[in-house]
C-alpha cells in the first residue's frame, strides 16, 4: 500500500507524462494507446463544449422537434416550416441533435428520434429539467463572479422561493406553484427507484416530509393499494397537494398537511416516513434540526428513508459532486452529502441502524434506511 506522499509523487510523475506534447503525440500512433489518448481527446473536448450540447438539447425541447419527429421521421423544410425556423437553421439544429444521439438520419435525407431522444421526447421529467436550466444558466454566466459571492441574491435562489425566504410558511400559492410543479414533473423517475430499492408491503401508513404536490406519495399508494398516507409541506403546498388528491379520486386515502417540518410536530401516526430530495436542500444544521424534529414526532420503531442522490457515489460523481455541488450553492443553501455523511446526520438525530440499501440506478437517487428509537431515559 502506497503512503499518501509517494502516491503523490506517482501522481506528479503521470501528469507530467500526460502534459508532455511528445508523449501526446506517441500516445496517439501506437495501436494499443490509440483507442485511450482518442478517448481522452473526447472527454476533454466534452468538458470545453458541454454548454453548446446543453444548448442544442434545449432548443430540441423547447422548438417541439421531439415532439414532431415522434410521430415519424421528417425532413428539414417540412420540419422547419412547421418549427418556424430557416431552413438552414433547422438543418444545422437537427445534425447537431443527430451528433448528440437526439436524433439519427434516416433514408431520404430525413431524421428521425435517436435512442437518447425518444428517451427524452416520453420523459416529461427530463424535458422540466431541461427547460428549468435555463435558469441555473442565468447564474452560471460568470461563474467566478458566482463563487466568490455570498450565497443568496441569485435566479435560482429566487426560483426556488423558500430558499431564501425568512417565513416560508407565508409563501403564497403563486409563489410556490412553479417549483412545486418541477417538482411534481420530476419525481416520478425518484419515486420507481425508490420503491424498487424499498417494498412497502408490510407498511399501512406513510408520511412524506416535504412532499410537495404528492407525487411520490401517489407513486406509492398505486404500486401499493392498500397504502394511506399523508404529505407535509408548506401550507400554500399541502393546498395544492390537497386538490391534486381530491382530482385523482384519492382523498379519502391520502391527506395533505401544511407544517413548519423543522419546528412544528408532525403527525405521529405514520409507520413509514419519507425524505425524497429533501436533505440536500439544506445545510448541515438545518438537515440536522429536520432529523431531530422528526425524530421527536416518530413513535419508536418507525422506519425512516432518506432518498437523494449523494456525492462521491461510484459511477455517478459527477452528478453528486458537480452537478448537485454548483447546483446547490447557485440555489443558496444545501449541499449534497456522501451516503457516510448522511448516514453520520441520521445517528445525530437519534434514528438507528442507517443502512445502505441496493439501488438500480444511482442517478436518480441512494435510499438509506433508519428506524427512530425510544426516547424515554
Amino acid at each position: 500500500m502506497l503512503s499518501g506522499a509517494w502516491r503523490d509523487r506517482l501522481h506528479a510523475w503521470r501528469n507530467r507524462l500526460l502534459a508532455d506534447p511528445r508523449f501526446q503525440r506517441a500516445a496517439a500512433r501506437l495501436p494499443l494507446t490509440r483507442p485511450i489518448a482518442r478517448r481522452r481527446s473526447r472527454e476533454l473536448f466534452d468538458l470545453c463544449a458541454g454548454f453548446i450540447y446543453s444548448q442544442v438539447v434545449l432548443a430540441s425541447v423547447r422548438l417541439g422537434v421531439l415532439d414532431a419527429l415522434a410521430e415519424g421521421p421528417r425532413r428539414p423544410a417540412a420540419l422547419a416550416a412547421e418549427l418556424g425556423l430557416p431552413e438552414a437553421s433547422a438543418e444545422r439544429l437537427l445534425a447537431a441533435a443527430a451528433a448528440l444521439r437526439l436524433l439519427e438520419r434516416r433514408s431520404g435525407g430525413r431524421y428521425g428520434l435517436g435512442d437518447l431522444g425518444a428517451v427524452l421526447a416520453s420523459s416529461p421529467g427530463i424535458r422540466a429539467m431541461v427547460e428549468h436550466h435555463a435558469v441555473l444558466y442565468d447564474d452560471l454566466q460568470d461563474p467566478v463572479a458566482l463563487l466568490r459571492s455570498e450565497r443568496g441574491g441569485t435566479a435560482l435562489g429566487a426560483y426556488w422561493g423558500y430558499a431564501g425566504a425568512e417565513a416560508p410558511e407565508a409563501l403564497s400559492a403563486e409563489q410556490v406553484g412553479p417549483y412545486s410543479e418541477l417538482m411534481a414533473a420530476s419525481q416520478p423517475m425518484v419515486a420507481a427507484e425508490v420503491l424498487d430499492a424499498y417494498s412497502l408491503r408490510r407498511h399501512r401508513r406513510l408520511m412524506d416530509v416535504g412532499g410537495g404536490e404528492g407525487a411520490f406519495l401517489l407513486a406509492a399508494a398505486e404500486r401499493w393499494p392498500h397504502l394511506a398516507g399523508c404529505v407535509v409541506d408548506l401550507p400554500a403546498v399541502a393546498e395544492r397537494a390537497q386538490a391534486r388528491f381530491a382530482e385523482q379520486g384519492v382523498a379519502d386515502r391520502l391527506t395533505a398537511v401544511g407544517a413548519d417540518f423543522f419546528r412544528e410536530a408532525l403527525p405521529g401516526d405514520a409507520d413509514l416516513v419519507t425524505l425524497v430530495r429533501i436533505l440536500h436542500d439544506h445545510d448541515d444544521e438545518q438537515a440536522l434540526a429536520l432529523l431531530r424534529n422528526l425524530h421527536r414526532s416518530l413513535r419508536p420503531g418507525t422506519t425512516l428513508l432518506v432518498a437523494e442522490p449523494m456525492a462521491s457515489t461510484p459511477g455517478a460523481e459527477r452528478v453528486g459532486d458537480a452537478y448537485f455541488g454548483i447546483y446547490l450553492f447557485a440555489m443558496g443553501r444545501g449541499r449534497p452529502r456522501t451516503a457516510e455523511e448522511n448516514q453520520a446526520l441520521l445517528r445525530a438525530a437519534g434514528f438507528a441502524e442507517p443502512r445502505l440499501l441496493r439501488g438500480c440506478n444511482p442517478l436518480q437517487a441512494r435510499v438509506i434506511a433508519a428506524k427512530s428509537r425510544d426516547q424515554s431515559p
